[in-house]
């Protein structure tokens, strides 16, 4: 599944945004200095990214969207944002990038700027493995991407030039109401909540992924516009999302499957779907490369009652080789005290040869009476039973558990946590999410995590810094 490796032209840098701080259009000042400063992540000449076979490296670091030009500023030009929603899943950043990919070759307005966006702080993307994975493979850097704390998207329109696209989704969170009036085009695959305003163009279709959208929108377009490093992309997505077309899980549709015989035939050459699907689900559950912190963040959940918060972190480890981690101690009671958390509950999910699922628990708290209360509840727990088996623990403060009742994923056991808390109603009532955003719609423990507040930032410094690439003048060439 992996590409030619090929060498960047000296002339083409990868270039992304790292700190953006107007508010609208004109000079541009950080903290600290009196003149206008445009800070970058600049990697410099001769670097050595991955280039998908049939393209070249500026044509997949460039060429799958129009940088916005300070032209766009100065001229008052449309900028054309492509979103996915804030999970940020494989499904809702490869739809981004697909769209957007697809508006900029077809779109009757060419002096318009498409960028896809990913609705997530940059410092979270390691977090979605299997989204950096698949990226990787098809040779698109993270620094070739854009992310939700990189660009202002209230200052783009407030200023009038902002026009949004949301895939994956429909609804934008109470935080960007005010972005609402500038969404023009919605392409979602969940029912409609809610009515969009009559010039919004809405595509709400019940299939199994945002991308077979997707890849039905980029089909019915012009030849030639489709590539194999997109296909490969929205191939790889619609198998991890419908469970590799199986019937069995509940999410294919016939139009899934037809998205998926369209991409095979016009690119043959693309690998065999169990062997991408089977290395997609790996590098999902892969947390080898992440801290702990990281690894407790990737998803998360937390309950409050009775005046504390409770973490509750599902782990794609098994139990021994989670407690073995060097200074994990340390790393629990840094990421508890960091995050005002009175304790954690870390629900481990790890599979055997036969890809059947082994659970374990671990409950952690400085706090005796809340470890007890928590280890209580589980071990006592009837709806359902867990069916618990004490395992020894390196520290008192850390209780440790066989599941033996696999079915029993977070979902269900967080009723039985909130009812320790002393939630009213806990025992029938949903979970409280504290802080997380919605579930990706292919996750396997039902949650997702990571919903932080994202400094708000502005594309002044994108507009000046790559003024010249949608003309197609590489980065680094004299103005």
């Amino acid at each position: 599944m992996r590409p030619v490796s090929r060498t960047c032209p000296k002339n083409v840098r990868l270039l992304c945004p790292k700190r953006i701080l107007a508010r609208a259009p004109g000079p541009v000042a950080l903290r600290g200095h009196q003149e206008p400063v445009r800070c970058w992540r600049q990697l410099g000449d001769g670097c050595r990214p991955v280039a998908s076979v049939g393209g070249t490296c500026d044509e997949w670091l460039w060429g799958h969207w129009h940088v916005p030009s300070r032209e766009h500023i100065r001229h008052h030009q449309e900028i054309h944002v492509v979103m996915g929603n804030e999970a940020c899943d494989l499904d809702s950043t490869v739809s981004a990038l697909a769209l957007a990919y697809f508006l900029a070759k077809t779109s009757p307005a060419p002096r318009a700027a498409f960028i896809p966006v990913l609705n997530i702080p940059r410092a979270d993307f390691a977090l979605r493995t299997e989204t950096t994975f698949l990226l990787r493979e098809q040779g698109i850097p993270a620094a070739a991407l854009i992310f939700r704390d990189e660009i202002d998207l209230g200052g783009l329109h407030r200023a009038g030039l902002l026009s949004l696209t949301l895939v994956d989704h429909h609804v934008l969170p109470g935080a960007d109401a005010a972005l609402e009036e500038a969404v023009v085009e919605v392409l979602d695959h969940r029912p409609l909540e809610r009515d969009r305003a009559p010039g919004c163009q809405v595509t709400a279709e019940p299939v199994g992924s945002c991308a077979t959208l997707v890849t039905e929108r980029i089909a019915q377009g012009p030849p030639g516009v489709l590539d194999r490093a997109t296909a490969a992309l929205l191939h790889g997505t619609i198998l991890l999302d419908c469970v590799n077309l199986s019937p069995a899980a509940g999410k294919v549709t016939p139009r899934d499957v037809a998205c998926i015989s369209l991409l095979e035939a016009r690119f043959p050459e693309l690998p065999a779907r169990d062997a991408v699907f089977e290395a997609l689900q790996a590098a999902k559950f892969d947390v080898s490369g992440l801290t702990t912190e990281q690894m407790l963040r990737k998803d998360l959940k937390v309950l409050s009652g009775d005046g504390l918060l409770l973490a509750v972190s599902a782990i794609y480890v098994d139990l021994e080789t989670f407690l073995r981690r060097p200074g994990l101690l340390q790393d629990l009671d840094a990421f508890c005290q960091a995050r005002g958390y009175a304790g954690l509950v870390a629900m481990m999910i790890s599979f055997n040869e036969r890809n059947e699922p082994s659970r374990q628990l671990a409950v952690y708290s400085r706090r005796e009476t809340l470890r007890s209360t928590v280890c209580q509840a589980l071990e006592e727990a009837t709806a359902p039973s867990l069916h618990l088996q004490s395992l020894p623990s390196p520290w008192s403060c850390v209780g440790a558990y066989a599941q033996g009742n696999a079915l029993a994923s977070r979902k269900k056991v967080l009723p039985i946590l909130r009812a320790a808390l002393g939630v009213p109603g806990a025992a029938g009532g949903p979970e409280e999410e504290v802080v997380p955003p919605p579930t990706p719609m292919n996750s396997l423990v039902e949650e997702c995590p990571l919903a932080q507040a994202v400094p708000p930032l502005c594309p002044q410094d994108v507009l000046e810094r790559v003024s010249r690439i949608a003309a197609g003048q590489p980065p680094g060439s004299p103005k």
